[in-house]
């Protein structure tokens, strides 16, 4: 019985994917690991990541495996898993902020095993307070070991950067 409905969550799975394919122009196809437990988390994913036309996601609940499916030349890899983690879900690319993975309901913070460290930013040739002064996501990179803005303590004085603090970082409420 449990090989019958996998086979059925398969064969979904490639019927969705081939239907959401012959919707999308450009179509490229990715699987990644979005980290999550519950059917909630798996509507709350396939929410923030589909643009109608541009993107479509399918996440599965018992492999944390999500397939991305999307015109590349309307956006790309990273522009999902960002609108993913702003929904307060990581990936292993993209962990999201603090602040959204408290947000999400109890049943749905799971096990975070994700490395909270570096954005891909802070390591792309950008100084990590320039990287920071523009991150929309307060990455972990963003963030010292007592949870205060980096920008606080390296190029920026504190009050510049709690002048245009919108995430009210702890370095600001001191």
């Amino acid at each position: 019985m449990k090989s019958f409905i996998n086979n059925m969550m398969a064969m979904f799975l490639l019927l969705s994917v081939t239907f959401a394919s012959a919707q999308i122009k450009n179509a490229k196809t990715e699987t990644v690991k979005i980290y999550g437990n519950c059917g909630m988390c798996k509507k709350t994913i396939e929410k923030a990541a589909n643009l109608k036309g541009v993107a479509t996601v399918n996440w599965n609940v018992d492999t944390k495996m999500a397939t991305l499916n999307y015109d590349a030349t309307k956006t790309n890899q990273d522009e999902i898993l960002k609108r993913i983690a702003n929904a307060g879900y990581d990936s292993d690319k993209f962990p999201a902020s603090n602040t959204a993975y408290n947000q999400l309901p109890k049943c749905c913070q799971y096990d975070r095993a994700v490395k909270q460290e570096k954005s891909t930013c802070c390591t792309n040739g950008k100084s990590q307070a320039s990287c920071c002064a523009n991150d929309k996501l307060k990455t972990s990179c963003c963030m010292s070991d007592k949870g205060k803005n980096t920008c606080c303590s390296n190029d920026k004085g504190k009050s510049s950067c709690c002048t245009n603090d919108k995430v009210k970082n702890a370095c600001c409420s001191i």
